[in-house]
């Protein structure tokens, strides 16, 4: 069952702002490439000086739109993994630390043992 408000939990917010900055940054990245590949069909092709600038506009934003979400997609997938892993680690942290007070107490009944017998 889910928790009531699952979307606004502090994991959910960080995963949007993550992806948000890779829209932008994708935007940025994939819009300039299609801004020179645009200058440069503008100078070599006749064709693309033909067509009309309604259309320059769409394959300019489609190439920053493509960008956007290959780039939030990366984004996305480089902070899951990293989340995963930070819970892996606290994970063992947590293991390793009952262990070594395991060990603390075994040492401890083991150390008063041995002085009981003396």
């Amino acid at each position: 069952m889910r928790a009531h408000k699952a979307l606004e939990s502090d994991d959910t917010k960080e995963a949007q702002w993550e992806a948000t900055r890779g829209a932008a940054v994708g935007a940025v990245k994939w819009g300039a490439a299609t801004a020179v590949l645009g200058g440069l069909g503008y100078v070599f092709s006749p064709v693309y000086r033909g067509l009309t600038i309604q259309f320059k506009i769409y394959l300019q934003m489609s190439g920053m739109i493509v960008g956007s979400m290959i780039e939030a997609d990366y984004r996305m997938r480089q902070y899951e993994q990293r989340v995963r892993m930070q819970r892996r680690i606290a994970q063992n942290r947590a293991v390793w630390a009952n262990y070594e007070k395991e060990l603390a107490e075994i040492e401890d009944e083991s150390a008063s043992a041995t002085s009981e017998k003396k």
